[in-house]
């Protein structure tokens, strides 16, 4: 595995800091990607939950309540950060990133912000169509294997694109749940 990962973060890292057309080609192929999995797993979430015979885990009109703040802090917290790597002249894309190490914003409280956002937003789906299985077994998972993913691959490839700057901002910023307090 540790052979595996570290060819994806030298693939990544080549067309990170290769030429700018490759990475504007891939940007749109990476996007999609990631989108294709977001829908394949609230889709396959609930096509699980009708083959497993699981109920809705909450009333329509309370999950609508209880989902609310999941998707506002979620949807805000996601596009917050995406402005943020915008700002900085680049996208949310690991191929095609801003060229300099982004710190500021929700990226004071968390390395990856926007996942969190994303993880929230997901939850929030799941509360709001009572499905059990995107709530409680997908949406978890999601989050285990993009914090391996994380861990894995893009730090290793921010380590080396920034170095000991990444190493002291990862050193003192929590990966994914916000501290709200900074030391």
């Amino acid at each position: 595995m540790n052979g595996f990962c570290e060819r994806i973060v030298t693939f990544i890292h080549q067309k990170v800091t290769g030429p700018e057309k490759i990475r504007l080609l891939l940007t749109p192929l990476f996007a999609g990607f990631f989108f294709c999995l977001i829908f394949f797993v609230i889709g396959a979430s609930f096509f699980m939950d009708r083959f497993l015979g699981f109920p809705e885990f909450i009333p329509k009109a309370y999950g609508r309540a209880v989902s609310l703040p999941f998707f506002i802090i979620g949807a805000s917290l996601w596009v917050w950060s995406v402005w943020r790597f915008l700002r900085a002249k680049g996208t949310p894309v690991p191929v095609n990133p801003p060229p300099k190490l982004v710190t500021d914003g929700p990226y004071v409280y968390s390395r990856n912000p926007m996942l969190t956002g994303v993880f929230l937003f997901l939850a929030g789906i799941g509360i709001l169509y009572g499905s059990v299985f995107l709530t409680f077994i997908a949406t978890p998972v999601f989050v285990f294997v993009s914090i391996l993913e994380f861990r894995y691959i893009e730090e290793p490839e921010l380590e080396k694109r920034f170095g000991k700057a990444y190493a002291e901002y990862r050193a003192r910023t929590p990966i994914i749940v916000p501290r709200v307090r900074r030391k």
